[in-house]
């Protein structure tokens, strides 16, 4: 290291943000994560003993990704390199392979390469390192905000292991918070701050399990504060509101926080939760998720779990859905809560979707059944010299307008698909077909 590398590196030190400058130096230090991270888990005890294989670190921004890297690169015997995935190109990929093979070459030394953001890569670009990772020319630690299984090309995923880190819990960043105050040597401890115990709370639900998030704010307020007459800078609650102005939801419309609201949103309908209905619905629509998507899912879920147990639950999802499209929010947002609310709040059966799926499958193994013959189509020319449509009873000519008569091909005649439950308009209609199909009418003609 030459004496301008070293010059920038002291600067860092002193001037970069506060949660870069706090970021731990050994694992002992690593606030969080204890699933992955504990003494007796398996990466702890790799990184301690220097054994580490190519690994992903997938999870939301400020859980420490970047941080555990960083512990790794202070404790490896490896070279340790790093790149940025929204900023690399081909001939960074390029020099840090060369250097790998370099050190492998040479001095039969290992490389850990660090790409921060790796589901920013294309399918091309993550395709180029796979042979160095198959290989050991580098050991890959990526990082990402998004399933890897979504973003990351398969092989490499099959040739790393998945570690997800966590939302930090409050006590965590509580903890964090009261290390960034006191440590006079890599934190704020020289301004002599103190942080009431309300806006510590506040901050450390407001931040979300962000430590970057709750970092940033107590150094703002830290550092745009006046002093009391104790000579003390006070953080109250009234401060740390300002520091934050608005809880920010992390949603990203085409990655994971995405599909595990939309999941939520409709598993509280499904569960018959009209509030947790409407409260993922409020997310949703806060994060700018579209509304006719959301309307799709309404419909959806009002004919696959609510069904012929209430029938109006789907005419509302699609009445619903054409108001959205027509309203606009922010008038809609009332229009797909009443939705969602309805569809919650329905007797629910799932007896459409089992019946059909049923049918499917059976459907795909024994396409071709033949039609009963007097079931046929019989208006064409010649149909009746095929025998197709002779001797069908018409429904209508009989007592309740039902006839005992089957309609299932002969293979399958006692075959059931669609049961009904019990649950609301369907336990009437199941009382129907058996009052009219158990001597109702026994097949008896009008009249």
């Amino acid at each position: 290291m030459d004496l301008l590398e070293y010059m920038n590196e002291k600067n860092k030190e002193t001037e970069s943000p506060l949660a870069s400058r706090l970021r731990p130096s050994s694992l002992d230090e690593v606030v969080g994560q204890e699933h992955i991270i504990g003494k007796d888990k398996l990466l702890y005890r790799a990184i301690q003993a220097d054994k580490l294989s190519s690994i992903l670190l997938y999870g939301p921004p400020g859980t420490g990704k970047t941080t555990l890297a960083k512990v790794i690169a202070g404790t490896t015997k490896a070279e340790f390199l790093q790149i940025n995935a929204t900023a690399a190109g081909k001939k960074d990929m390029e020099a840090v392979v060369a250097k790998a093979k370099e050190n492998t070459g040479m001095y039969g030394r290992k490389t850990i390469l660090f790409i921060d953001e790796i589901h920013r890569f294309n399918k091309g670009q993550q395709d180029y390192l796979l042979p160095f990772v198959e290989d050991g020319t580098v050991i890959l630690i990526g990082a990402t905000t998004e399933n890897p299984y979504f973003e990351v090309n398969g092989a490499l995923i099959s040739r790393s292991i998945i570690f997800e880190l966590h939302p930090l819990s409050k006590d965590n960043i509580k903890s964090l918070l009261l290390r960034a105050v006191t440590d006079g040597e890599k934190g704020l401890g020289s301004y002599h701050a103190m942080i009431e115990e309300e806006a510590l709370e506040f901050l450390a639900d407001i931040s979300g399990g962000d430590a970057r998030r709750a970092l940033n704010a107590i150094e703002l307020g830290v550092l745009t504060t006046s002093r009391s007459e104790d000579g003390c800078i006070h953080i109250t609650a009234e401060v740390a509101e300002e520091c934050i102005q608005k809880r920010v939801l992390r949603y990203d419309k085409t990655g994971d926080n995405h599909y595990d609201t939309i999941s939520a949103f409709i598993k509280s309908m499904r569960g018959s939760d009209p509030d947790a209905a409407v409260y993922y619905l409020a997310r949703m629509l806060y994060a700018g998720e579209d509304i006719k998507f959301i309307a799709r899912r309404i419909m959806i879920c009002a004919s696959e779990d609510v069904s012929n147990a209430d029938p109006q639950a789907l005419v509302v999802a699609v009445q619903a859905a054409q108001a959205v499209e027509r309203l606009g929010l922010p008038e809609a947002r009332i229009v797909l809560a009443q939705a969602a609310a309805y569809v919650a709040c329905a007797p629910k059966s799932n007896s459409a979707i089992l019946a059909i799926d049923a049918a499917m499958k059976y459907v795909s193994s024994h396409p071709n059944h033949k039609i009963p013959s007097y079931l046929q189509d019989s208006h064409y020319k010649g149909a009746a010299k095929l025998g197709h449509g002779i001797g069908y009873q018409y429904a209508h000519e009989f007592e309740n307008h039902y006839v005992d008569q089957q309609y299932l091909p002969d293979e399958i005649r006692d075959m059931k698909f669609y049961e009904l439950s019990d649950m609301g308009m369907e336990k009437v209609l199941k009382e129907h077909l058996m009052r009219i199909k158990n001597g109702g009418s026994n097949g008896k003609e009008n009249g």
